[in-house]
């Protein structure tokens, strides 16, 4: 009897909760521009300081609540392709080498995707990959496959399913939940991977579903209260007052919006979208039983200025540019209502998910697994990180930026490489005492050393990550182009 009791409960430990967990699902959304503070958990902490305290995100808020909110993620490079690949593999854009937005992710390049499906998993990508801007084959990784060719529509995209391209009716946001819902729907033995890569809420021009479309009419829309912190005379490098009327600046369209009003409410509007979705996926899991053995990741490629020091982009090393959100729901290790303020990295989601899942680590990662955090062991944790952009002549607003933030400070510089005295001046700025960036300290005499001990670290900590030299090619100056929507 003691033989039998003793194999049912081995039994019974095999299928438990606890059991699964040490294998569990795992669904990845990423959105596409969404700054760190685009959701209403955020908005409403903030009080009086927020931009928006009336937009609402009831799914975003539960995952909040019922999961872990990391308050302090960056990427390390702001722009769509890089990120994404660092995301996928847990290095620097310097070395996955996608160091733009017309670069596909390397085929033989490790990454968390090609590493749980080695150790058993089922993947799938569904949505906006962008990476090859012309390429909407199916990735190495992955099983299953639906994407597309560079950014997409918001209505009427044509996919590439399996390898069977046509035009799917409907708005992106909608069409891309539906296949999600479907495929986490299907009958499986094993685990399963699933990317949800969302267009929203990036421009070009930026469009709400109909039911979003007027629906923030009515509420007031403020600027961000360092808008016009944007001049050379007030102590910002030349290059950011001069990108204010092009189009990476808030003198220019507007992500063809062109009214300041309308493009937030139809940023807001594609977002709340996202929310419906993420409601949508939350459920499905529920119906099935799957909840509580998915690990649930929600963030985004990198932030996004909509007017903070004049800016309508990312690219910069400001705080409204490179720091995303980041939501993880999975009871087993994520305490519900967790509040991390570490510093995290794009970098870091692919080392934890491979831990997480048991996989094999990768080889050599810039990123670290995040999982000790969920058990509150901070112990050795990351005090600095650099950050790196590099010029691209196709959008000739923002030069080369390299930039090292701490829990306190950030100092950025601006390497143009043609040999000449630097016409963009560095930036030093305190973090806790100056939140919104609006005084640099770099020239005055008193943070002398600081800027010092600052530039030591950026250099330090980009040699240590064998980061590409500080002095990149860059054209002459920055021109006032205003491309046509």
């Amino acid at each position: 009897m003691i033989r039998i009791a003793i194999a049912v409960a081995a039994i019974l430990l095999a299928v438990s909760p606890v059991a699964v967990a040490e294998r569990p699902n795992v669904l990845v959304i990423l959105t596409d521009d969404m700054r760190w503070d685009a959701f209403g958990a955020v908005q409403k902490e903030q009080g009086k300081a927020a931009l928006f305290p009336w937009f609402k995100t009831p799914n975003l808020d539960r995952l909040a609540s019922e999961g872990v909110r990391f308050a302090n993620v960056f990427c390390t490079t702001s722009l769509c392709s890089p990120s994404r690949a660092s995301f996928l593999s847990g290095q620097y854009a310097h070395r996955h080498k996608v160091l733009n937005n017309f670069t596909d992710f390397p085929n033989d390049l490790p990454s968390y995707p090609a590493g749980l499906r080695a150790a058993g998993y089922e993947t799938a990508y569904i949505g906006k990959w962008h990476m090859g801007e012309d390429d909407d084959r199916k990735r190495p990784g992955f099983d299953f496959w639906m994407s597309h060719k560079g950014q997409g529509n918001y209505f009427d995209t044509e996919f590439n399913v399996e390898g069977n391209r046509k035009v799917v009716k409907g708005y992106y946001t909608t069409v891309a939940t539906d296949a999600a819902v479907d495929w986490m729907k299907r009958k499986r033995e094993k685990p399963w991977l699933l990317v949800l890569g969302h267009k929203a809420p990036h421009g070009g021009p930026i469009v709400p579903e109909p039911k979003y479309e007027k629906a923030f009419d009515r509420e007031t829309i403020k600027k961000p209260a360092n808008a016009d912190d944007y001049k050379a005379s007030g102590g910002k490098p030349k290059w950011l007052e001069e990108s204010f009327p092009t189009w990476h600046g808030l003198g220019g369209p507007l992500y063809g919006q062109k009214e300041y009003g309308k493009f937030i409410r139809a940023y807001l509007g594609t977002i709340a979208s996202v929310d419906d979705s993420v409601g949508r996926l939350y459920q499905a899991l529920k119906d099935s039983g799957e909840l509580d053995r998915t690990l649930i990741v929600f963030t985004s490629d990198n932030g996004f200025a909509i007017g903070d020091h004049g800016r309508v982009d990312k690219r910069t090393a400001y705080e409204e540019s490179l720091r995303i959100p980041m939501l993880v729901r999975f009871p087993p290790l994520a305490k519900a209502g967790t509040v991390i303020n570490e510093m995290m990295l794009s970098l870091d989601l692919a080392p934890t998910l491979l831990d997480v899942c048991g996989a094999k680590s990768l080889p050599n990662p810039d990123g670290r697994s995040w999982k000790p955090l969920l058990a509150g062991n901070a112990t050795g944790w990351r005090s600095a990180f650099f950050y790196q952009y590099n010029y691209e002549s196709q959008f000739p607003y923002t030069p080369n930026v390299r930039a090292v933030r701490t829990p306190d400070w950030k100092y950025i510089r601006y390497p143009h490489g043609d040999g000449t005295p630097d016409r963009h001046a560095s930036e030093l700025y305190d973090l806790k005492a100056d939140p919104l960036e609006m005084k640099n300290l770099a020239t005055e005499p008193a943070h002398s050393a600081r800027v010092k001990q600052l530039r030591e670290l950026l250099d330090s900590q980009m040699k240590a990550h064998d980061a590409l030299p500080d002095r990149m090619p860059i054209d002459e100056g920055i021109k006032n182009v205003l491309p046509k929507f």
